[in-house]
């Protein structure tokens, strides 16, 4: 038997068309107003329960509601954390070619480009995933890291604050808020 390159877009779009012919079930149905009443929440909620709501839109965020997209996805993310930083490229790409309206496919990628100092292809991905999802507190704060990085600090302190009026509680927001308060100090904001 002849072996055969195996590219991911083929695994990808295979993967896809049994989503597709099984129906694509998701992990758990969603109720459309749950996002909009735990982001509500998160507003006035103590650091406790902030973190609960955290992890409960997390995992919101990332159901697709497809088998496929969410392999990818995880697939990324785990590349991502092991540093092999042209691996989670590629899975994002292919996660983002194939669910382009799945935001968290689209900040996943961002996260790999900004590993790789790739910092407009970065920007790029974290305006297509604020235009699908604008609540994405956790792309908010990328866009101020990207800011930061590029050495504007005002930019950066503004984008943050955007997001901590999303999630007041947001440990590295408000990190970097206090870390740049006291840089920009006595600058117009």
């Amino acid at each position: 038997m002849i072996a055969l390159p195996v590219k991911l877009k083929d695994i990808v779009a295979a993967l896809w068309l049994i989503s597709a012919i099984s129906g694509g079930v998701s992990a758990q149905e969603v109720e459309p107003n749950d996002e909009a009443v735990l982001l509500e929440e998160l507003v006035g909620a103590d650091p406790v329960r902030a973190r609960q709501i955290d992890r409960e839109l997390q995992a919101l965020w990332a159901q697709s509601g497809s088998a496929s997209a969410d392999f990818l996805l995880k697939r990324g993310r785990d590349a991502l954390e092991a540093q092999d930083i042209p691996a989670a490229i590629e899975h994002l790409t292919a996660l983002t070619d194939h669910a382009p309206d799945f935001a968290e496919g689209w900040h996943a990628r961002a996260s790999a480009y900004f590993a790789a100092d790739l910092y407009g292809a970065a920007v790029a991905d974290l305006k297509r995933a604020l235009a699908l999802n604008p609540n994405q507190y956790d792309a908010i704060f990328g866009l101020g890291l990207i800011f930061e990085a590029l050495e504007r600090p005002e930019t950066a302190y503004a984008v943050y604050t955007r997001a901590l009026a999303i999630h007041p509680h947001h440990e590295e927001v408000t990190s970097a808020v206090t870390r740049l308060k006291s840089r920009i100090e006595g600058q117009a904001l």
